[in-house]
Parts: structure tokens; sequence; C-alpha cells
């Protein structure tokens, strides 16, 4: 049985796959694409948040002599392809039954990006990618201290507001790490996140100058013909946290926060059964030894992200971040057997209550039937199993 779902699992990453080619070759030429805007961002100005993808696809289209559009484009599908390729090897390592299947097939996890393309290949997947391959990494003398702080560090390079999901990563590192008490492994763990740390507060304390942000402008139009706009312009209109803050004002709603509401509850229903059903095989380790619903520790340390919320626009873009975030470190933990599922409070859930033909239906409802918008005034999607396949057949009939 496991051997079928994995090769399900395979093909459904394999079609997924094949749709982000498909859409990331419609999007890298339009003017105002969102992702491009982001990869746009680079060094030539000076050290700035997120410029060291954009500086080397500079350098990249430099070597080549090729369009720089063209080389983000290429780096894109590379890089959907590493992702895709490494979710794949990490999944697979699970025990399936059907809260595992659910929480994988969550419109808010791996399908969410193809079914809302403006958020399709922007930097949080290098990001996933980093974690996954960190994961990976054998605990074999300092090997993986260095390897933790490269991740950290090139984590936050690429996309800072990873530091917002610090603390749920820590703990993690002392459920990995086996931490029963404040000792040099724990001192060790926490210098180990000092580097990451110092580079978000250089990003936070100085921003890029008009005359810096100017010289990012001028090589991307002279040398390259590209605009700075969108993420790109933000650098220069928003460099200051009160003014992240100040654009989301005149958004908020009753509205707004009761569908987010809905969608979190409903979209990590599956994964919050999980983990509330999950013990640790060691129950005296650091901070997590006072917490007997272990859902209650990681709630309280993805505290921080709300902060997200606040300061952006793309909040069903957030919850997808969220998500994947809390399933990796999750998954892992229960693939390295840190966590075990206490099957008979499991099979007491919803999910088990639902028999037959009706609980197909109920995965097709769950898992295509929906998704959210991109942005905070954005209603609901329906049926993105559906809408996604339909409009490739748009764009190619056209």
């Amino acid at each position: 049985m496991e051997k079928r779902l994995n090769k399900y699992l395979f093909f459904y990453l394999t079609v997924l796959l094949g749709f982000s080619y498909f859409f990331l070759s419609t999007k890298y030429q339009v003017g105002n694409d969102s992702t491009i805007s982001e990869w746009l961002i680079n060094y030539e100005g000076g050290f700035t948040k997120r410029g060291i993808i954009g500086q080397l696809a500079i350098e990249f289209s430099r070597f080549f002599n090729s369009e720089l559009r063209w080389t983000i484009f290429l780096m894109q599908c590379f890089t959907y392809s590493l992702y895709f390729f490494l979710l794949y090897n990490f999944l697979k390592n699970l025990k399936y039954e059907r809260v595992i299947i659910l929480s994988i097939f969550t419109p808010i996890f791996i399908l969410y990006p193809i079914a809302e393309i403006e958020v399709l290949a922007r930097k949080e997947i290098i990001v996933f990618s980093f974690f996954i391959i960190y994961s990976f990494v054998p605990r074999v003398n300092q090997f993986k201290t260095i390897a933790f702080i490269i991740f950290t560090v090139f984590s936050i390079l690429v996309w800072e507001p990873i530091i917002f999901f610090f603390p749920i990563i820590l703990v993690f590192e002392i459920i990995d790490n086996k931490i029963e008490k404040i000792d040099f492994n724990f001192v060790k763990i926490l210098f180990s996140f000092l580097p990451s740390v110092i580079i978000a507060i250089i990003f936070i304390l100085d921003p890029l100058a008009k005359e810096e942000h100017l010289i990012m402008r001028s090589t991307l139009l002279n040398e390259f013909g590209e605009k700075c706009y969108m993420s790109c312009a933000l650098l220069g209109s928003k460099s200051t946290i009160l003014q992240q803050f100040e654009g989301n004002f005149g958004k908020y709603s009753f509205e707004v926060f009761l569908r987010y509401f809905l969608i979190i509850l409903i979209g990590f229903f599956p994964l919050f059964t999980l983990i509330k059903n999950s013990y640790l095989k060691n129950n005296n380790l650091l901070f997590v030894k006072y917490f007997k619903n272990p859902l209650t520790l990681f709630l309280i340390c993805l505290s921080p992200v709300p902060v997200l919320f606040a300061m952006a626009y793309d909040w069903g873009r957030w919850v997808n971040i969220t998500y994947v975030i809390l399933a990796l470190i999750y998954f892992r933990l229960l693939i390295d057997n840190h966590f075990l599922l206490n099957f008979e409070k499991l099979n007491k859930s919803f999910f088990y209550k639902i028999k037959g033909k009706f609980f197909i239906f109920f995965f097709v409802i769950f898992c295509f039937g929906w998704n959210p918008k991109t942005v905070i005034t954005g209603d609901v999607a329906s049926f993105p199993g559906y809408r996604v396949p339909y409009k490739v057949f748009k764009i190619l009939s056209n």
C-alpha cells in the first residue's frame, strides 16, 4: 500500500511540476509579474535583503551573455525541480494513513503556488529546500552544526522573514538534539543562530539609501533593460518597519479576519489533528517537557508569525508558508521517531468517522475544491483541481 501511495505522490508532484514549468514560461515575460520583481533585487547598489539570488542571476546573465529574465526563468525551473525532488524523497519516508495523506494534499501546501500562480516560485521555496537538505545531513561531530549555520545564514540572505520562524526551528533543534538541560550543546545551538540574526539586524538598521537604490535600478535598466518595480521598488518606498505596517491599515475588516480564521482552521485541521495526537518519545526535553500537548508548544512558537500578516498584503501566501514550515518540521520529527502517533486516539478523530466512498468524496472536495487567494482582500477560490488544468488548456487554445 505504501509503495502505491508513493507512486501516487510521485505522479502528483510530477504533474504539478509540469504545470509549474508551463506557468513559469508564461509568467517570466510579463512586465509586471510579482515573482520576477522579487528576483530582480540585487547587490549592485549595496548589501540588501533578498539580494543574493538576484545577484546570482545577474552574474549568470553576464557570464552567458543572456537576457536577465531568461536566466531567472531557468533558475526558477531549476529551483522548483530541486524542491519537488527533495519533497518527494522527504515525504516518501512517512508511514501513510488518511490524516497524513490529507495533510500532504491539503490545498494550502504543495498545490497552493500552482493554484495561485502569482505566488509561484517566490523565494521561500528556496528556504524550504534548504531545510529539507539540512534535515538529511547526518549528525556527525560538528558537521551538523556547520550545516545549521549555513542553512540559517543562506535562508536569511534569500528570504529574511524566516527569522520569524526561528522559535519553532529552535524547538526542532532541541528535540532533534535531545537537549534535556541548559548545557554546552544548548548554548551551541543558540550561538548557531547568531550569524543569521546579525545579518537580519543589518537589514533592519541599514536599509538601502536612495542613492544605492538608484544604482540598483540604473544597473537593471541600463544593462538589462529591466525596470525596478513591485518588490524591487518597495526596497526604496517601504524601507522602514513602520512603512511595512501602514500599507495594511485600510484592508482590515471583520470579514477578512473571519475568512482567514476559517482558512487556517480548515486547512491546518489534518496537520493539527496529527500533532495533537502525537507524543514525544523523550518527554524530558528542555522547555518541551512543560507542554503535555505538542500542538500548544508549536502554536506558541508560531506566535511571531501574525506580525508577518500585519506587515504584508498577501495573506494567502503567508498561510502557505506557515503551513509548509510547520509540516516539514513535524514530519521530519515524525520520520526520525522523535514523535510517535497515538493511533488509538487518532482513530477516534473526525476523519475516521467518514467511511468508504464518502471519504473519497470528502478527500476530493477538501484537497481540490478550494484554496485561499493570494491577497488579503481576495475571496476563497473554488476547485483548483479543475481550474489549474483548465487554465493551461485555455492559454494553449489562445
